[in-house]
């Protein structure tokens, strides 16, 4: 259920999506509260879901998977989601997997270490699942902007909330 943040809990979430490590105690300082304020709002976020978990964010290339790639998949019928679904989940080289409209079923984005294991993945993986019936891959050459940031605009919230 949507519910509006407030201009204080909107700056904690960018923060802390910005940097996962900062303390309470930092964040106090930045919208003038108490660390046990601050504390008390994170504890409200994770609790009404907002905040879903913390990790670190990093280089995939300095782990050895320098390839990219987004994968449109096609699925013959709906009656083959479930079962799509729960074989991408354990590959662990799909970073996601979006269910969209349009020509394709699905579409996911890959890391992986190289063509010969993006080559796997297509043919020993996802083609192999019942019900697909074609993928079409496109390989990423460079990335101008990569990010899982959510901006947060508590008066355009609060504005749309209200028309409801």
């Amino acid at each position: 259920m949507f519910e509006p943040l407030d201009a204080v809990d909107a700056r904690i979430v960018e923060s802390l999506q910005a940097d996962g490590r900062a303390t309470q105690m930092e964040l106090a300082k930045e919208v003038g509260l108490s660390q046990p304020a601050v504390a008390e709002r994170i504890r409200k976020l994770e609790e009404r879901g907002v905040i879903v978990g913390y990790a670190a964010r990093v280089d995939a290339s300095r782990l050895g998977k320098d390839i990219t790639a987004f994968i449109g998949v096609g699925i013959e019928h709906p009656k083959f989601f479930d079962g799509f679904a729960k074989r991408v989940l354990a590959m662990r080289d799909v970073l996601e997997c979006h269910r969209v409209a349009g020509t394709d079923s699905y579409l996911l984005k890959v890391k992986t270490a190289n063509t010969s294991s993006l080559d796997a993945l297509l043919v020993d993986g996802l083609r192999t699942i019942p019900g697909v019936t074609r993928t079409q891959t496109t390989i990423v050459l460079s990335s101008i902007k990569e990010s899982s940031l959510v901006h947060v605009e508590p008066e355009a919230l609060e504005v749309r909330h209200a028309r409801r």
